[in-house]
């Protein structure tokens, strides 16, 4: 019997605005899922619509149209988004569905008839768009805490669920259990936020507008939206119909997956209700950080974000799924460029994977036809790639069972660039000149569709385009299951050399384009430009004398990283500057150094080198700049400062 596993995504508001920070958490559990059930599990992936409420009533209002009628039409969109993403749900719920309305009255009757929910009567702040009551001391400058924005006093008559209630066993809890709340940082907010300093209970039933599911008792209210939406998760199994045997099969869920932001409601709110209900709690509940732009939270209504369609249709909708799960630090903020999407693309999909997959085909179709000979001829050479693609997928089952997908595919394309670099040390091009040499030619193209072969099924539920598209030019297809993820399984028939797996792209130009894509932004005056001399050419540092002495406040406003440079190259009419794009792990950078007389660009990709991270970023022979790249001086010229050991890029100076 398979072992089952049950993941969601909250269901989302259809405000009609959707942009790459929206497709983030049903992106990484679409790639979750589709891992799990390829290893063997019984996966059921649920998203959907959380389509009630004043926002809603607002929002039809505005369209000249009835709740429901502007619902339907913009869940029809979302729905066109996922699809186009490659996002292969098992249900997609809507609140609006009559199986979901008639559970949650059920579950509203039985919280209210067994002294869980009570009438009294509310006043406190409101937030129209987070849907979120607040005290007076919680308010952030008389504004909402989360958003931000204007807050109304509201006072009604309301039912409220005893939460206060359960804030003992909350604690306990989240304290005892180190797995139920992810990552650590959200367990600490959580109890010293709000569990510790005291719950109070929750109004859930509202007065003020219709567009709801109506109390089952009391037809003034409307059920608000902690019972109405959370409920999903649970009513999408049919729980509270007249067939659970899906509840009674997936429940409880393994992985609730949200943003940070309402980490508050799925960790307190609904284990509450599920206590209160007698039911399993969730085995675990993660709250990602927010994709941001700049130093906002990405949002289509500051005009800060290209639309994911767009992008998809430009650059491919793997390229938009690679870029979502690779660059994002699972559980922290990271900050979306065009500069570090296009950086992702070029580096990773076109110079370290197509290249594989290019050079690898041609070769066996060169040398060979098409088809490799059964004699072969290895050596201890070959061992190392052998390791690596023999362990590859547990190491990358262990990444995804943390919920680390940015890690998972790092550990996938290092066998690929473990191939690439076996590729420059077996030399395949010189033993196809002896003719003495062809079995050892043999093995080597061999160990290089294994590297492929395993590659692309790995990448199958990360970036299902791309993995088929590796196996389809190697002569196989995904099977749908992980089977024969070691070296040697596989005996090769006719390999096809297809076209290359992506273009490179011409970043400069290329960001010129994007930003006709862009969303129309509020005009800002220009500030006066100051020109700033290229970081790193030829430092005089020596020469100059010593410094006047900082104080320990002045050195700590300058953030270094460790950085692994991916790509290196000479900017065009220039002799001095050198461009590389640099791995600092909270994103790809591209960073000017005018080091061309001292270093050739082959000689620095893969170094790993200590970054300025938090320079302000400059134009230098036509090419962005974000950041410096240190380097040591003497009367012998210049040297790379780098880590004793390897440590990663992102890893902090100091």
């Amino acid at each position: 019997m398979k072992p089952k596993y049950y993941i969601t995504t909250p269901i989302y508001y259809p405000s009609g605005k959707w942009h790459i920070g929206t497709c983030y958490t049903t992106v990484v559990c679409d790639a979750l899922a589709r891992f799990k059930r390829m290893d063997g599990y019984d996966v059921f992936y649920l998203t959907g619509t959380d389509e009630h409420g004043q926002k809603i009533e607002k929002y039809a209002a505005q369209a000249g149209t009835d709740p429901k009628t502007f619902v339907d039409g913009v869940v029809g969109e979302l729905k066109k988004l996922w699809s186009k993403l490659n996002v292969k749900y098992d249900k997609f719920i809507r609140t609006t569905d009559e199986e979901h309305e008639k559970a949650v009255q059920k579950i509203f009757q039985k919280l209210y008839d067994q002294g869980d929910i009570y009438k009294s009567e509310y006043e406190g702040w409101y937030c129209t768009p987070c849907e979120s009551f607040w005290t007076k001391t919680q308010l952030k400058d008389g504004k909402c805490p989360d958003c931000g924005r204007e807050v109304q006093l509201t006072k009604e008559s309301s039912y409220f669920f005893r939460l206060s209630k359960y804030q003992d066993r909350l604690i306990k809890l989240i304290e005892e259990d180190p797995d139920f709340l992810q990552p650590k940082s959200r367990r600490n907010e959580m109890l010293n936020n709000f569990l510790r300093p005291g719950l109070q209970d929750l109004a859930v039933s509202r007065t003020s507008f219709k567009w709801g599911v109506p109390v089952p008792f009391d037809d003034d209210h409307v059920i608000y939206v902690w019972i109405d939406a959370l409920s999903n998760y649970i009513t999408a199994l049919g729980y509270g119909s007249d067939n659970e045997e899906l509840f009674k099969k997936y429940w409880p869920a393994d992985v609730h997956m949200m943003g940070k932001e309402i980490v508050r409601f799925h960790s307190i709110i609904w284990p509450a209700i599920l206590m209160a209900l007698g039911l399993p709690l969730p085995k675990k509940v993660y709250g990602h950080g927010w994709l941001m732009f700049g130093n906002d939270k990405m949002s289509k209504s500051k005009g800060n974000v290209v639309d994911p369609f767009i992008l998809s249709d430009r650059y491919g909708v793997d390229s938009l799924r690679y870029y979502l799960l690779r660059e994002i630090p699972f559980g922290a903020d990271g900050s979306y460029t065009n500069y570090s999407f296009l950086a992702r693309i070029n580096s990773d999909l076109c110079n370290t994977l197509g290249n594989l997959l290019s050079r690898t085909t041609a070769m066996v179709n060169q040398y060979f036809g098409g088809t490799l000979p059964t004699e072969r001829e290895g050596t201890e050479f070959d061992r190392e790639l052998e390791e690596k693609i023999n362990g590859v997928a547990d190491k990358v089952r262990g990444f995804v069972d943390e919920l680390q997908a940015p890690e998972a595919l790092a550990a996938i394309l290092d066998v690929a660039e473990r191939a690439n670099k076996y590729i420059d040390e077996t030399t395949p091009w010189l033993l196809a000149k002896d003719p003495d040499k062809k079995a050892r030619l043999s093995n080597v193209l061999y160990h290089l569709l294994e590297a492929l072969r395993v590659v692309g099924k790995l990448l199958l539920p990360f970036l299902p385009d791309t993995g088929n598209r590796i196996l389809s030019d190697l002569g196989l297809h995904d099977d749908g299951t992980f089977d024969g993820l070691t070296f040697g399984a596989v005996q090769y028939g006719k390999i096809t050399k297809g076209e290359a797996l992506l273009k490179r792209i011409d970043i400069n130009k290329e960001l010129v384009e994007m930003e006709k894509l862009a969303e129309p932004k509020e005009e800002k005056k220009e500030e006066p430009k100051v020109e700033q001399k290229p970081q790193n050419n030829a430092p005089k540092s020596h020469d100059e004398g010593p410094k006047p002495e900082i104080l320990i406040d002045d050195f700590a406003k300058v953030e270094l990283r460790v950085g692994k440079i991916l790509t290196a190259e000479k900017v065009e009419k220039s002799k001095k500057l050198l461009h590389f794009t640099v791995d600092t792990g909270d994103r790809v950078r591209s960073i000017v150094s005018g080091v061309a007389k001292y270093f050739t660009p082959e000689e620095m990709v893969n170094k790993e080198v200590v970054v300025v991270a938090n320079l302000k970023p400059a134009t230098l022979g036509g090419v962005l700049s974000e950041g410096m790249i240190l380097f040591a001086e003497n009367e012998e010229g210049l040297a790379t400062v780098e880590p004793g050991k390897p440590v990663g890029g992102g890893a902090t100076v100091c």
